[in-house]
């Protein structure tokens, strides 16, 4: 019989964060100016769970692409500080354009959003009529624009669901989440060739050899991950429902297989316990390179300056908003 070979050895520490001790770090100088800045320019400010943490303590709110959009679509502010990438203050923009939507460094981008350029996907549904195109948040709002509705990794396999079954689906751009969307579902579905850099990284040596370390915590895994990584978690879930899986599941520590931002909000929101970042081949974490480009200078600039801005043509604000809003009905 063949004998089981040992895991090689990863050459870093676990990037680990420890219950909570004591009061919270008071807020910095410019932590007190942003929130200054946010009164005077009645704005609100949207952070996505993998900001840097800095940021995230200014928020009026964060959370993934889903809750992110309800609240960009009701806010009653003039100003949108939006601490994301590009396609989410896209969408803020699209869901509210009479808002003025900022976004601190406007070369925050995607890498899973540049995988589908408009002009391919226009050019693939002209040769293939009659494909329903579900697209997931993570694409630009040219993209939006081409598509029928839209899902995030929280509501993905609830609005695929409601899809009508005579209809064959294209699922852009992320294979991994629409593979793992038609697993849950049993809706054939053709896949986009795309994915997010960041997820792809985590690996199964990676993942079982941190297991190793800590045996009874839980892997909590976004789809974004390839499928043998997926097979490896206790669970696999959009970010948002991380947070409740982590409250509500009796374990005090888990490893979080997502981008490490996400593990700032664990903390806050679950101070109790512990949280492992999920390990890459070569790194204890795995940081998002467009994410971190949004720092807590930038955020104050943009809410000084009221720059830089998002701007959409009046056409594509048009076109997306339908599949968006569709999204946002379905989602209820």
């Amino acid at each position: 019989m063949p004998t089981a070979t040992a895991i090689p050895e990863l050459n870093y520490e676990p990037m680990v964060i420890p219950p909570a001790r004591g009061a919270p770090t008071p807020l910095s100088d410019i932590q007190q100016e942003i929130l200054r800045l946010k009164k005077e320019r009645k704005a609100v400010i949207l952070a996505h769970n993998y900001q840097i943490d800095a940021i995230q303590r200014v928020a009026d709110y964060v959370g993934d692409s889903l809750g992110l959009s309800y609240h960009a679509q009701k806010a009653d502010a003039d100003v949108i500080a939006f601490c994301g990438v590009h396609f989410m203050a896209e969408t803020a923009k699209i869901v509210n354009p009479s808002k003025i939507v900022l976004l601190p460094d406007l070369e925050a981008g995607c890498s899973l959003s540049d995988s589908c350029p408009a002009e391919k996907l226009a050019a693939y549904k002209a040769a293939n009529p009659g494909l329903y195109v579900v697209a997931y948040i993570n694409c630009s709002a040219a993209v939006k624009a081409l598509s029928d509705v839209i899902v995030t990794s929280g509501n993905a396999v609830k609005i695929v669901e409601r899809v009508p079954q005579d209809r064959e689906i294209l699922f852009v751009p992320d294979q991994n989440l629409g593979q793992w969307v038609s697993q849950k579902t049993g809706r054939k579905m053709r896949l986009w060739p795309g994915s997010c850099y960041v997820h792809v990284l985590f690996t199964t040596r990676a993942i079982e050899k941190i297991r190793q370390t800590y045996p009874d915590a839980p892997v909590v895994a976004h789809p974004e991950c390839v499928q043998s990584v997926r097979d490896l978690a206790d669970v696999v879930c959009s970010t948002e429902k991380m947070v409740d899986f982590c409250k509500t599941n009796p374990a005090k520590a888990f490893i979080v297989v997502t981008e490490s931002g996400m593990l700032h909000r664990l903390h806050r929101e679950v101070p109790d316990k512990t949280f492992i970042a999920g390990p890459t081949d070569k790194c204890a974490c795995n940081d998002c390179r467009f994410m971190k480009m949004n720092t807590i200078e930038k955020l104050r600039d943009c809410l000084l300056h009221l720059e830089p801005r998002v701007e959409l043509p009046a056409d594509i604000i048009e076109k997306a908003r339908l599949p968006i809003e569709r999204m946002l009905d379905w989602s209820k």
